[in-house]
């Protein structure tokens, strides 16, 4: 099974419980926190994948961190049941599902949008309401900035790309130019 068919899985069992208990934004960032301390720690990433290491003493470790980091009591029993079923490496990708999932039980959708430079307060406003239209759901829009587009506007939306940067302009006209 693929591992996003997994960390899927996970994200829609922990989303009802975060939901209903409505943990769900503080839960979200003690696990990107622990995302981050698991990847940035190559000892902690390798006791974690070794499969020699006894799962006893990975519980250990693992208790030993929730002593010192004093998480929630439903982040700390989301991660024994990841030790547990050996998926605490992919917590990354469970993350990324999560915030899909959550955002999706919201009616809300994220977007990424790429510019040549700096987008200004009041053009970020419009592009957001006309996001808003164009799906009909309310939407999360992360702008940053790539010069490589030499000007123009990526937008993606879930797997629908939009480009209109200049970059892909050119390269349009070079793949005709070619033949």
């Amino acid at each position: 099974m693929s591992v996003q068919t997994v960390a899927r899985r996970y994200a829609a069992a922990l989303a009802d419980v975060v939901l209903q208990r409505g943990e769900a934004a503080e839960v979200q960032v003690e696990l990107a926190s622990w995302e981050e301390m698991i990847q940035s720690t190559p000892n902690l990433l390798e006791v974690l994948r070794n499969p020699t290491i006894a799962l006893d003493h990975k519980r250990a470790v693992l208790n030993k961190l929730i002593e010192r980091a004093q998480p929630r009591q439903t982040t700390v029993n989301f991660l024994k049941v990841l030790l547990q079923n050996q998926r605490l490496t992919d917590l990354g990708e469970i993350n990324r599902k999560l915030a899909e999932t959550l955002d999706e039980r919201a009616g809300m959708v994220a977007a990424s949008v790429t510019t040549a430079r700096a987008v200004p307060e009041s053009s970020q406003q419009q592009l957001h309401a006309k996001l808003t239209d164009l799906t009909g759901k309310k939407v999360r829009v992360n702008f940053a900035t790539d010069p490589d587009l030499l000007g123009g506007i990526v937008t993606r939306i879930g797997s629908t790309v939009y480009d209109g940067s200049v970059r892909n302009q050119l390269q349009m006209i070079k793949e005709k130019m070619a033949g």
